[in-house]
């Protein structure tokens, strides 16, 4: 099947999390509630990264599975707050015409451990892309996975809604930083997520971009399915405190060129990243999604 996305390079948004710290999210404090409790604070971030040249954004919907949102007793609004995650988004990226991914983040319960059944991650997923795709978004993004097992049951929920699924692993494990939590190589990924279903591969969080390059390099040779990267801005550091990140907007735009170069069809950031990646990035990708030019 040929979809719109599979002729052209898209720039994506950066991370969220450090994006709500600014605006007051208190430590332990769930972000995904406040699309009922500050719906204007999540849209002020939304709109942020669509002013930076932001081709496709995601939604505030990342940990908006139901065991996820157990531990802050919100479980019977899975529903509720993906909706309205995913209605934020749209009424921003419709303003300029851009894109929404609804986001499906891990359930934080491991499968080894046999305190949960595929049937039940299963059920959490398909209940989560069910109240997403009632909002209508242009596709499903399955991310920050350290499980393939999961990863895979959470596509093929995904894929029922019949939009267009990207499926992204983290690597940060092993001697050269190429594999899942779970010993998972980008080959081995790209194989059991096409199995599932997947329309589009990729890998997101972990670490810098630096990393992401050859990683890029061996997705692109296993695959022809359209290649999705939002690396962090490099590796995170302590200071007075704080969780801080090295690497400069300008930094991680000039490496993210080499992603480009070695394939990706999505670039974005992750962890770390803000705005000024984002306009740092536009300005290295002067087109936006299906080729048009932006002012």
């Amino acid at each position: 099947m040929t979809h719109w996305f599979s002729t052209s390079t898209y720039l994506l948004d950066g991370g969220w999390g450090t994006q709500f710290q600014l605006r007051g999210l208190a430590m332990g404090e769930h972000p995904d509630l406040w699309n009922l409790s500050r719906p204007d604070e999540v849209r002020s971030v939304a709109a942020a990264y669509i002013l930076a040249g932001s081709d496709i954004i995601l939604t505030n919907t990342f940990g908006s599975n139901r065991f996820v949102l157990a531990k802050h007793g919100a479980e019977k609004q899975v529903a509720e707050i993906n909706r309205a995650g995913v209605r934020i988004s749209r009424e921003e990226a419709k303003k300029k015409n851009r894109r929404v991914f609804a986001s499906i983040g891990p359930t934080g319960v491991m499968l080894m451990t046999g305190t949960v059944s595929p049937d039940e991650l299963y059920a959490a997923f398909l209940e989560q892309a069910e109240a997403a795709a009632a909002e209508q978004p242009d596709g499903i993004v399955i991310e920050t996975m350290t499980d393939p097992a999961e990863a895979v049951l959470a596509v093929k929920a995904a894929k029922t809604t019949g939009l267009p699924t990207a499926a992204c692993m983290v690597f940060d494990t092993g001697k050269n930083k190429d594999r899942t939590m779970m010993g998972t190589t980008p080959e081995q990924s790209v194989e059991q997520l096409t199995a599932a279903g997947a329309d589009i591969i990729g890998a997101n969080c972990g670490q810098g971009i630096d990393g992401f390059i050859p990683i890029c390099k061996r997705m692109r040779a296993a695959t022809t399915l359209p290649i999705w990267m939002k690396a962090n801005a490099g590796l995170p550091e302590i200071r007075d405190g704080k969780t801080v990140y090295s690497q400069t907007a300008d930094m991680f735009a000039e490496k993210a060129m080499l992603l480009l170069e070695a394939g990706a069809s999505f670039i974005g950031g992750c962890c770390g990243t803000a705005p000024e990646y984002i306009r740092e990035l536009r300005n290295k990708m002067p087109v936006s999604f299906d080729g048009q030019s932006l002012p």
